[in-house]
């Protein structure tokens, strides 16, 4: 716990200084709650380029930590209105983090997000281990985002608080930073009423629902995502940011951290925001666009190569795999935050809830949407309608193009926009309470609902796949793994691609079921698990045994066989 609550706060305390002294620098003299946000995407590219320089990771730790130190002597006796506009921070911060101990609570521990609801946090988990050590991975090969996980390594080598509590730590540090965020669109509200609709913002149900999967890219995307509209909204509304001619660059500096978390995929909501808010503003304003523009063309530029090499990536292709962790299309309406269910995959009625509770809630929250999106165009909220009509292009393209999972990738993405059009405009009626309880009511039951897998992480388990092959596999492992931390699901797909049986040694007996030709056991010593095994290799702290004669290809007849499939985090 010590060790993920470190990486929070160091997480948030970097993002929080660098972006500000980011903001001073392009002209913005007032605190503004955009500085989170932006100083996350700059950490992103910061650590990605210096995660690959010789000590492992060290590096990029010393770098950041010479920024913090350079922003805030920068920011120090030159930030206006800072001190007192912080104070409004506290509770939301402090909210979120308790909204986001939810899962670890209801599980007594804490460990890896989403384990048994998604696989994808192996590759990432064993991406960022041999990134820390230097080693080529199968997602640095395919040009694969890897921003977030260097910021991961430089918290291990910084902290030493190893690449699961960093994972975690940055995931909860993403939904803190995004609640900070939402303060920025409700600046003009009084704190009694800006606290709650920032906390709905930021925790809506379907980013709550991807934080319960682990999904930190998407969390990720749909902070930058509503963060670059509400930039875009500041340089034309805000008096500050309008004097000066580099008011577009922090919109530019967004737009680098979504390259860097979510390659070119990341530009399509932010390009068709950024035409479709020139188009309602009537005239771009032409040198802040082009520095804009210039300073994120430099940023990116390193990583243009990779994001070639990414296009052919698996999820872009509509033949391959579709589903991915879902059971079939979800509704749109869940982007709109009313949505009943700890499972944001199951259809109307699924779960304890009656299928009219859906159809209320969504027909409730769609009301609201409509009403609120007029009262956006009469009030002259470019900036807000340009961000919802992309995303509804979006998850358009999504839908006939993609596939159901890219489609519930949009969705999320795009919901933090719809809530906002519904909050903004009808915070101070007493409406906007009622979709506040029940909206904060679904995302809590999300956060309830999230698995939490081990605590640790070891790529043995991996580093046996090509040894055991097709199998069939027995894995000795800890009660405490199987029964309280998920680990089945989680061991099998370390071992997918084979025919993994898993059980405990004291449920296993004196003998290995029939047909098992490799068992992998928790253990450094010489003794085996049962008697006739050779050993193969030790792969700490496992052990990889095999039994001499036994190649049959029958499944296990005594414990489930759990058949993973092959592939990449999508």
């Amino acid at each position: 716990m010590v060790g993920t609550y470190a990486a929070v706060l160091a997480v948030c305390g970097a993002s929080l200084a660098i972006g500000q002294a980011a903001l001073m620098l392009s002209g913005v003299r007032r605190w503004s709650w955009l500085s989170p946000a932006v100083g996350l995407a700059l950490l992103c590219a910061v650590c990605w380029g210096t995660v690959r320089l010789p000590g492992e990771g060290i590096a990029s730790a010393v770098v950041v930590l010479l920024l913090v130190v350079l922003s805030v002597a920068y920011l120090w006796g030159r930030l206006r209105d800072g001190e007192g506009v912080l104070w409004l921070g506290i509770p939301v911060a402090l909210a979120a983090l308790l909204a986001t101990a939810l899962p670890f609570i209801a599980e007594g521990h804490f460990g890896i997000l989403g384990t048994s609801f998604n696989p994808d946090m192996s590759q990432h988990l064993l991406a960022t281990d041999r990134l820390a050590h230097g080693d080529p991975s199968q997602l640095l090969r395919q040009g694969y985002p890897l921003g977030p996980h260097s910021i991961v390594v430089a918290l291990d080598k910084g902290l030493g608080v190893g690449i699961v509590q960093g994972f975690t730590g940055l995931t909860i540090a993403v939904a803190v930073i995004a609640s900070l965020t939402a303060l920025a669109a409700f600046r003009e509200q009084p704190p009694w009423s800006a606290v709650p609709a920032a906390l709905v913002l930021g925790l809506t149900y379907m980013v709550a629902s991807y934080f319960a999967q682990g999904s930190f890219k998407e969390t990720m995307q749909a902070l930058f995502f509503l963060a670059f509209v509400l930039a875009l909204r500041e340089s034309s509304r805000n008096v500050d940011w309008r004097e000066s001619p580099l008011r577009l660059v922090p919109a530019a500096l967004l737009a680098v951290g979504s390259v860097y978390t979510y390659s070119f995929p990341g530009l399509i909501w932010l390009g068709a925001a950024f035409v479709v808010w020139a188009i309602l503003e009537r005239s771009l304003p032409l040198r802040p666009a082009l520095l804009g523009l210039g300073v994120f063309a430099v940023l990116v530029a390193p990583e243009i190569g990779r994001m070639i090499d990414f296009h052919s990536f698996e999820t872009f292709d509509p033949d391959g795999p579709g589903l991915g962790n879902l059971f079939g299309q979800i509704s749109p309406f869940e982007g709109l935050g009313i949505w009943p269910s700890g499972d944001f995959r199951l259809s109307p009625g699924d779960g304890a809830v009656p299928a009219l509770g859906y159809y209320a809630g969504a027909a409730f929250a769609t009301i609201l949407l409509v009403y609120g999106l007029a009262l956006c165009w009469r009030r002259r909220e470019r900036a807000l309608i340009a961000g919802l009509t992309a995303a509804a292009l979006a998850y358009a393209a999504a839908r006939i193009g993609g596939t159901p999972y890219t489609a519930a990738k949009a969705i999320e993405v795009g919901a933090p926009l719809a809530v906002l059009v519904i909050l903004l405009p009808l915070l101070r009626r007493p409406v906007a309470w009622l979709y506040l309880a029940a909206a904060a009511g679904c995302s809590l039951l999300a956060l309830a609902n999230a698995p939490v897998g081990p605590s640790s992480y070891s790529p043995a388990l991996t580093g046996l796949r090509d040894d055991v092959g097709e199998g069939p596999t027995l894995v000795l492992a800890s009660r405490q793994l199987l029964a309280d931390e998920h680990g089945t699901p989680y061991i099998s797909w370390e071992l997918r691609g084979g025919r993994v049986c898993i059980e405990t040694a004291e449920e296993a007996g004196s003998d290995p079921p029939p047909g098992v030709r490799f068992v992998v056991a928790e253990s450094s010593g010489s003794r085996p698990p049962f008697a006739g095994l050779r050993r193969v290799r030790g792969s700490p702290p496992y052990v990889l045994w095999e039994r001499p004669g036994a190649h049959g290809q029958s499944p296990c007849s005594l414990i489930a066989v759990r058949q993973a499939r092959q592939g990449a985090p999508r």
